[in-house]
Parts: structure tokens; sequence; C-alpha cells
């Protein structure tokens, strides 16, 4: 277990430096609003399993995707000319949360998403922090991702797909939608071989936390507007 852990009577936390080798920072607290804006604000997210307590973590280095840097394949970039799935924003968020939850991945048992963290989630949604991408396929969700963004900063949490392609799509279209609104960048917190391949990069968690700062001092304007692509 981790050395600190959180008072319920405050939203603080400790400086993310002192996180562990494997990035664990901190335990406890709950999953207030106001708690996990504090937390991404600093870099530190919440990740844990049935029966733990409340887990709070800072990694490094973390893996970021800058919009600019994103190289998707050419068979990506055909498929997406092809139209062949409608994408939308934030037309079925608890949909797109509970999907990600419940579909089977090969490189898993169970789920992180709890039902704690859907429901915590719904609420950042409700108040303009959490958002979805979705794909649609004859008028049913193919697949999707959804994540937090405060100012020009989004953290990615989960993707799914019932369909092949669907969540590519989907991640395509959600990086486009973030250069074209000038975001920093994507925190994809842990390094994937996937995301590697899509131009995502590690950086070290001093030079996050320094890029962090100066993108949730920016103002995110009217970026999140419901409805088709």
């Amino acid at each position: 277990m981790p050395v600190y852990k959180l008072e319920e009577n405050t939203i603080d936390f400790p400086h993310p430096s002192l996180s562990e080798d494997d990035g664990l920072l901190a335990f406890g607290g709950d999953l207030s609003v106001p708690r996990l804006i504090e937390a991404y604000k600093n870099g530190i997210f919440p990740w844990y399993g049935h029966g733990q307590p409340v887990l709070w973590w800072s990694l490094d280095p973390r893996l970021v995707l800058f919009p600019k840097e994103f190289k998707p394949s050419k068979s990506l970039c055909r498929l997406v000319r092809k139209q062949k799935f409608k994408v939308t924003v934030d037309t079925a968020f608890s949909d797109v949360i509970r999907a990600c939850a419940n579909v089977p991945r090969s490189d898993q048992e169970g789920t992180w998403i709890l039902p704690e963290m859907i429901k915590a989630y719904e609420s950042l949604h409700y108040h303009g922090y959490a958002h979805s991408f979705e794909t649609w396929y004859d008028g049913k969700l193919a697949g999707g991702l959804y994540g937090v963004s405060i100012g020009k900063a989004f953290f990615g949490e989960s993707m799914f797909h019932f369909m092949n392609d669907a969540s590519k799509v989907a991640f395509y279209h959600f990086v486009m939608h973030l250069e074209n609104a000038g975001f920093y960048f994507v925190d994809a917190q842990m390094s994937t071989k996937h995301l590697l391949s899509l131009g995502a990069r590690e950086i070290s968690r001093e030079k996050y936390l320094v890029l962090l700062k100066k993108a949730i001092q920016e103002d995110e304007g009217k970026v999140w507007n419901k409805g088709s692509v």
C-alpha cells in the first residue's frame, strides 16, 4: 500500500513526485467531482479493482499523444473516407462507459470501471468535464471512447467496440476534433503498442506536469457541441 492516506475533509493530494516507483501515490477519499477534478489537474487518476480502496496514481513516464503527431494508418484513413460509421459527440455517454466496463477483453479479467466509477464519471459528464465519442452503424452503437477534459488537456479513460474498426474511427475523429480545437495533448496514461504506433510517446512526469499546468489554464471554449461530427 502507498504511504499517503487521503483525508475525508479535504480534496488535497500529495505532490505526484512522491509516488512509488510503480506510480501509486495515495489511497482513500472518494470519487466526488471536486476531488476528481483536483486529481486530474495534478496529473493523478484513480484506478483500482473490486475489494480495494480507491487508489490514486501518477505514472512516470507518462504516455501522451500530441494531436499534431497523430499517425493514422493508411487503412484507417481509407476506412474513414468510406464513412461506414456515423460519428457523434456526447450523445450516449452512459452507454459508452457501460460498454467500456462490460465488453470482454482478451488482455484482462474483470474491469476497473466499477459501478461507483460509472456513477462518478456520469456526474463529471453532467458537469461538463467528461465526454464521449460514439460510432453508429444502422442506428446502433458500434464503438466509442470517453475521457475527461479540463482546459486544453484531455485525459483518455477507455474505449470499446462491438464492430471491428468502430473504435478506431471514433478515435480518429476524436483526435482530429482535439487538434482543430487546439488541445495540447491526450493523456493516455499507460503505454501500449497500439497507441505508440499511432504517434503517442512517453514523456517524463516532470515534463508532463509542466505541460499540464499550461493546458488547464487555457480556455476550452465551445468544443463539446453535442451531436454529429
